[in-house]
C-alpha cells in the first residue's frame, strides 16, 4: 500500500471490525497523490468525496472512474478483484468504507430483500452505483476525516459513524419526518453552506463581503464561518483563493489565455497582484509555469 503522512497530506486505515474498515484520505497538497491497496473481491466498496476530486483506475489504467466532490460511488464485483488505485486530486478529501459481504449480509439479515444487490439472484453479481452525498451524511464524512477528540476513543467513535453512515445510505425515506428528524438543523445549513460555496465560486472575480454572503444564504457569519471550515476544511476567502489560484492554473496550461486575461479572469484587476499571488501558491510565476510546460 502507498501510504502518505506529513502536515499537507494524510492517508489513514481504521479497523472498525472483522471484514470491514475506515479508509481516509486528505490531499492538502499542490500536486495530485496516489493511493494503491489490494482489496479482496468479497468486499464491497464505498467512497465518498468530501471535497475535490478523485480518480480511481482499474486494469491497468484501461478503465477509469472519476468521483467528484459531495459524490459517492458504491463497487462490488464477487468475480475479480477490484483493488483501489486512486489519484486524488490537489485540496481533495475521501472517506472509503470497505465491508466483506459476509459482514455486511450481517447487517441486513432479516431484510435482505431491503437492499437490491443482496436478493437470491444478484447476489454473486457485479454492482456499481453512484450518488450525491445527502447533508447528514456530508456531516458524518467530516466528523470522521477531522477526528479531533481523545485518540483513545476513536476506534469507538469510528465504529459508531460508520453504522450510521451505512445507515444514511441506504436510507429509503426521502422525507425526513420534521419532529423525527435530529439533523434537522444541521441538515438545512449544510445546504446553505454548499449554496455559499457555489456562490463564491459562481462569482469569484467579483466575490461578496462575509455579511453579504451570510444575508444571503440566510445564515449569521459565525455559523457560516464555522460551518465552512468544518465541511471543506478552510475559511471562506482561503478556500476561494486555492479554488482561483487552481483555476488560473488550468487556463494556464489551455493556453487559450494570456496571463494578463486569466489574471482578470479570477478577479484580479492588475497583472502584478495576479503575479504575485500566483507565486505565493505555487512558488512560480505564471509565466515561468507556462515555460515549464512546454
Amino acid at each position: 500500500m502507498s501510504k502518505k503522512n506529513n502536515a499537507q497530506s494524510s492517508f489513514e486505515e481504521t479497523p472498525i471490525d472483522t471484514g470491514f474498515l475506515i479508509l481516509t484520505y486528505k490531499n492538502d497538497e499542490s500536486s495530485a497523490q496516489n493511493i494503491v491497496k489490494e482489496i479482496h473481491s468479497d468486499y464491497i466498496q464505498f467512497h465518498f468525496c468530501v471535497k475535490g476530486t478523485g480518480k480511481f483506475s482499474f486494469n491497468q489504467g484501461r478503465y477509469i472512474l472519476d468521483i467528484h466532490e459531495e459524490n459517492s460511488l458504491l463497487l462490488y464485483n464477487p468475480q475479480r478483484q477490484l483493488p483501489i488505485d486512486l489519484t486524488l486530486e490537489p485540496n481533495s478529501w475521501m472517506v472509503s468504507i470497505l465491508i466483506s459481504i459476509k459482514k455486511f449480509h450481517s447487517l441486513f439479515s432479516t431484510e435482505a430483500g431491503y437492499i437490491t444487490f443482496l436478493s437470491e439472484e444478484n447476489r454473486d453479481k457485479k454492482y456499481y452505483k453512484d450518488g450525491l452525498i445527502s447533508p447528514s451524511m456530508a456531516i458524518v464524512l467530516n466528523q470522521l476525516i477531522n477526528f479531533n477528540l481523545n485518540p483513545s476513543i476513536k476506534g469507538l467513535y469510528y465504529r459508531a459513524k460508520a453504522y450510521e453512515l451505512l445507515s444514511l445510505y441506504f436510507n429509503r425515506s426521502e422525507e425526513a419526518d420534521v419532529e423525527q428528524c435530529p439533523f434537522l438543523v444541521d441538515e438545512a445549513n449544510v445546504i446553505k453552506i454548499r449554496k455559499a460555496k457555489d456562490i463564491m465560486i459562481s462569482r469569484m472575480a467579483e466575490p461578496p463581503t462575509l455579511q453579504e454572503l451570510a444575508e444571503e444564504i440566510g445564515l449569521n457569519i459565525k455559523k457560516l464561518k464555522e460551518g465552512f471550515k468544518q465541511i471543506y476544511g478552510d475559511s471562506v476567502f482561503s478556500f476561494l483563493f486555492d479554488y482561483k489560484m487552481e483555476f488560473a492554473r488550468k487556463l494556464l496550461e489551455s493556453g487559450e489565455n494570456n496571463v494578463n486575461e486569466v489574471g482578470l479572469k479570477v478577479g484580479y484587476s492588475t497583472s502584478s497582484h495576479f503575479i504575485s499571488a500566483f507565486k505565493k501558491k505555487y512558488g512560480t510565476t505564471p509565466k515561468k509555469y507556462v515555460m515549464s510546460l512546454n
